[in-house]
């Protein structure tokens, strides 16, 4: 939701097996075309935490990493938006396990996702949605907050 097309770009021109060009432009296309939502429902609020490593590892280089700190310092001045990053060295880090997404219906009924290699799992049990929420809260809480997170964005893009 949150990466820009060049970011998008280079994970799937990366990845293995290698995906055919035509294939390569219609996750492009999927991926920018799920982030329309972030400007077409202003009065949903969208949450993110994201893992400070991934823009430290520098997935398509310094040009693209800029590129993806430009378009989350822009996109979380949105109100509706809050993005939190969890720092490199945080010892009670509850997302060890990995990726996870959770959403509200409009109906007010909750569905977790998560994702690992070659994987992914649709959750809908309320025990399991139960461990989901929490291990979010705890995670927003363990996160920098937003402006601090803005704070290391912008120190992050002059390092470069």
């Amino acid at each position: 939701m949150l990466q820009p097309e060049g970011y998008i770009r280079a994970v799937f021109e990366r990845n293995l097996p290698p995906l055919s060009q035509e294939q390569v432009e219609r996750q492009v296309c999927a991926r920018l075309e799920r982030q329309d939502l972030l400007a077409i429902r202003p009065n949903t609020a969208f949450s993110f935490i994201i893992e400070q490593g991934i823009l430290e590892r520098r997935v398509g280089g310094s040009t693209i990493v800029r590129e993806v700190i430009d378009h989350l310092l822009h996109v979380g001045q949105r109100h509706n938006i809050e993005i939190q990053v969890m720092p490199l060295r945080q010892e009670d880090h509850c997302g060890v396990e990995g990726q996870m997404y959770l959403a509200e219906t409009p109906s007010h009924q909750w569905i977790g996702y998560t994702e690992g290699q070659r994987s992914s799992n649709l959750i809908t049990a309320p025990n399991d949605l139960s461990v989901l929420l929490q291990r979010y809260g705890t995670l927003r809480s363990q996160a920098l907050d937003c402006r601090a997170t803005a704070s290391l964005l912008k120190r992050m893009r002059g390092a470069l």
